[in-house]
């Protein structure tokens, strides 16, 4: 079988193939707990808070099976399946296991860019492995992962790190998919371009209202009609629509900030309102926080009035901040002074920061939100 290493008739034979290979763990958290409890095995399983407050950091296959997906909340996911198992959180497991799944990695590749707990990029160009392609490596991988742990990975092979992450969710779970060089194109064009990485639901929705639903529709498209829509952005559209991506593997890429925000077709006036959609928010921010088993101290919300003027307020705690709960009940603290509002709300924002490790800084209010997920 033709491996990704082995460029295809139209490639540039003086262009060196870049080989990079996506591992995702299956439902890792949940499957996690399942592992360690053989009662929760084959039942629909949400890890996370059942309280009214409560928020689905994972779900099992069995869960999902019934629309129950991370972030969602509890008592959303409880009334889609009566039957869901709520199991809290154990973080200190999921890193730990998290550790032994990288040590697996650098095995393999020098260059290991973890995006979560659970998922990962590795640049297997040179075969530190002597496996002789990046196929064999992936294969081993999960076969490693497997034995080590327990656990089952999805792994996307490819010639950059956009279409092996594609790849990596194409089978899941328990998938290996590759896609050669002068195969990207093609695969793309056949995807949602709710499928891409970096196309966030609003932008999909945006693209949907202008006849684009399919990486073919996106290819499409000319860089001027891009521009016109999507301005700064049209080139790296143009490109995914291709299958081309120049993003290097980068190790070692420290955490600084993570959040969220949320900008509101009508102008928030109530404090009720208000309160529900910071809730919202902070939901989606811890979902992100608890797959990088990230734990912060510092929380900064941001505002931005009707009339654009925008305002930041932050709040540090002694100590990290250990569930979603303890996220929004820092935010509800920050905002209380706020309100009643004299002009309507457009924009709310969390920014969770100042993770487990790192160096204090002597200005923590100037603290600008970073990593930031739009929501609508």
């Amino acid at each position: 079988m033709q491996d990704v290493d082995t460029p295809t008739p139209g490639d540039a034979a003086d262009k060196p193939v870049r080989k990079i290979i996506h591992v995702d763990m299956d439902a890792f958290y949940a499957s996690v707990e399942q592992r360690d409890d053989p009662a929760l095995r084959g039942l629909p399983v949400a890890v996370g808070g059942s309280s009214r407050r409560g928020v689905v950091a994972a779900a099992s296959y069995e869960a999902r099976k019934f629309g129950v997906r991370s972030a969602m909340p509890s008592i959303t996911a409880k009334r889609q399946c009566p039957g869901l198992i709520f199991v809290p959180p154990r973080f200190d497991v999921y890193r730990d296991i998290s550790h032994q799944i990288r040590a697996i990695f650098r095995d393999y590749a020098d260059e290991v860019e973890p995006l979560s707990l659970d998922e990962a990029y590795l640049d297997v160009s040179r075969d530190k492995a002597g496996l002789g392609s990046a196929t064999a490596a992936a294969k081993a991988i999960r076969r490693r992962i497997r034995d080590e742990t327990g656990l089952t990975a999805s792994a996307g092979v490819s010639y950059n790190k956009f279409i092996a992450k594609l790849a990596s969710d194409q089978n899941k779970p328990d998938g290996l998919t590759i896609i050669r060089p002068g195969e990207g194109a093609a695969f793309v064009a056949a995807l949602s371009i709710r499928r891409f990485h970096g196309i966030g639901p609003v932008t999909a929705a945006k693209m949907e209202g202008l006849g684009v639903f399919s990486g073919a529709d996106l290819a499409a498209k000319e860089m001027d009609w891009l521009a016109a829509h999507f301005g700064n952005s049209a080139e790296w559209l143009h490109n995914l629509a291709r299958g081309i991506d120049h993003r290097r593997v980068k190790s070692n890429r420290p955490l600084k900030s993570l959040g969220g925000e949320r900008t509101f077709f009508n102008d928030l006036i109530g404090d009720g309102e208000i309160r529900e959609a910071l809730a919202h928010v902070c939901t989606v921010v811890w979902d992100r926080a608890a797959k990088k088993g990230a734990r912060g101290r510092t929380v900064t919300l941001k505002l931005r009035y009707a009339d654009f003027r925008t305002i930041t307020r932050a709040k540090s705690l002694p100590a990290p901040i250990l569930d979603g709960a303890g996220l929004l009940a820092v935010g509800e603290a920050i905002l209380a002074p706020l309100l009643p509002v004299e002009q309507g709300i457009r924009l709310l924002g969390v920014t969770l920061s100042k993770f487990e490790g790192e160096e204090d800084e002597a200005d923590e209010a100037s603290a600008a939100p970073g990593d930031l997920l739009s929501l609508i």
